[in-house]
């Protein structure tokens, strides 16, 4: 057991250590103001406050977790040991910077609740991110703090021992439209029919979709079956489908959540997998739209449902995670970004959300991803080399911290085809990494 010594105990000293030390070391701790405890106790000891304690593993905290305002903060950024450092502090601590401030920093999206600039679809890019501005955003930097604290006690305490976490992988896709050509109905096929000849000139594309129709050939975008059969062979590998089951629209072109074949598709990925809802491009103004399309999902799959990842990854804190909660979500898998690579919150490790504006931690665990597949194409337009080598260095990033690694990918980019081919190189590779 390890105790652990500050001198005021707020939200945010208590959120901060429950994951530090809780959630990815896995220490068992208490917390105490009482400094005549301390002295008493025969624990393992450390101090996080102004002054050292005796001689104890001492941390100096910033001022920042004693505040409950949100307002700008002066991150000091430098590096430490090879591991980016922020909110730094005098020489008297054994970490000359407080990394419980940091942490609290990244975990809780500190700089998304300050005014911002959105992009085009109103979120958060990653490029006013302070992990971007610094270089550290493929970095997960706050696992490498919670490690620092660890190597810390076992320099007081050389037979300190910890529980010790093991590499995993989250495979997450999102169907956005789980066929190319298939249950379409006959307007929209008809219209593909007719562009695919009289607009594109292709008329080997509408030659393709009549034998996808008459099932001469197989749909280009159904590749679960070979979702499933590459992620089986990895124990640790856990897989979650996010179904769009919205209303057609500019940005939502999911099959109809109505058609017999795709509530049976749905229904069978469940005997092998989790399903979370996909809430529509429309989720972030109109909040209902989650409540319905979630009661939709669970009517399919006859199973309350309880994953979200939001379409376009279009989220603003802290509305989008209260209408979660209102709505019973208990798990959220959109913290990343759709600009770039990287661990937007700086940690591969999922752990509960807290909430600036009332200052509390509140009950939904977040997911973060590391990359989404079509990042790389769209954004970044890297070839299949380019974003198979920036995959490894996730894949060990996230095995040095012995993390879960958790990419987003879409079944329709799986296919093989035009700018995907490659592509199930790059999937297989993260899908059956191990350590």
């Amino acid at each position: 057991m390890l105790l652990v010594y500050t001198p005021r105990l707020t939200n945010r000293i208590g959120y901060t250590l429950n994951v530090l030390l809780g959630t990815i070391l896995r220490i068992p701790y208490q917390i105490t103001t009482d400094t005549q405890l301390l002295r008493q106790s025969a624990e393992y000891k450390l101090v996080y406050g102004n002054e050292r304690v005796d001689d104890y593993p001492f941390i100096q905290s910033s001022h920042f977790l004693l505040e409950t305002r949100i307002s700008k903060q002066e991150l000091g950024h430098f590096m430490f040991h090879g591991i980016h450092a922020l909110f730094p502090t005098s020489a008297t601590s054994d970490i000359p910077f407080d990394p419980l401030a940091s942490a609290f920093f990244m975990l809780s999206r500190y700089e998304e609740y300050l005014p911002f600039q959105p992009d085009q679809h109103g979120r958060f890019p990653a490029t006013l991110s302070a992990a971007y501005e610094y270089g550290f955003l493929q970095s997960c930097v706050v696992d490498h703090w919670a490690i620092a604290i660890l190597d810390l006690l076992k320099q007081y305490y050389p037979d300190f021992q910890t529980v010790a976490r093991k590499y995993n992988i989250q495979t997450t896709i999102d169907i956005d439209a789980a066929y190319c050509y298939k249950h379409k109905g006959m307007l929209l096929t008809c219209a593909g029919l007719l562009k695919d000849v009289f607009i594109n000139h292709q008329s080997q594309l509408a030659i393709r979709r009549l034998k996808v129709l008459i099932h001469q050939e197989p749909d280009p975008f159904d590749t679960f079956q070979y979702i499933l059969d590459t992620c089986k062979s990895q124990p640790r590998n856990h897989i979650i489908f996010f179904a769009l089951v919205s209303d057609y629209d500019t940005y939502d072109k999911p099959i109809h959540y109505t058609n017999t074949s795709f509530r049976k598709l749905l229904r069978n990925l469940y005997d092998y997998a989790k399903i979370g809802i996909h809430p529509s491009y429309p989720a972030l103004e109109n909040a209902n739209r989650i409540n319905i399309e979630t009661e939709r999902l669970s009517e399919i799959t006859h199973r309350n449902i309880i994953r979200n990842r939001f379409h376009y990854l279009r989220f603003r804190l802290p509305q989008s995670y209260q209408h979660l909660i209102d709505f019973n979500i208990q798990h959220d898998y959109s913290m990343g970004y759709a600009d770039q690579p990287g661990f937007r919150s700086g940690t591969c490790t999922p752990y509960p959300y807290f909430d600036l504006t009332i200052n509390q931690e509140q009950p939904l665990t977040i997911h973060p991803f590391a990359a989404m597949d079509a990042t790389f194409v769209h954004n970044l337009h890297y070839t299949a080399d380019q974003s198979y080598d920036v995959y490894q260095k996730l894949i060990h990033e996230t095995q040095s911290v012995n993390g879960t690694l958790c990419c987003l990918w879409h079944n329709q980019n799986l296919c093989e085809e035009g700018l995907w081919k490659g592509w199930r190189n790059i999937f297989e590779t993260v899908s059956q990494s191990s350590n």
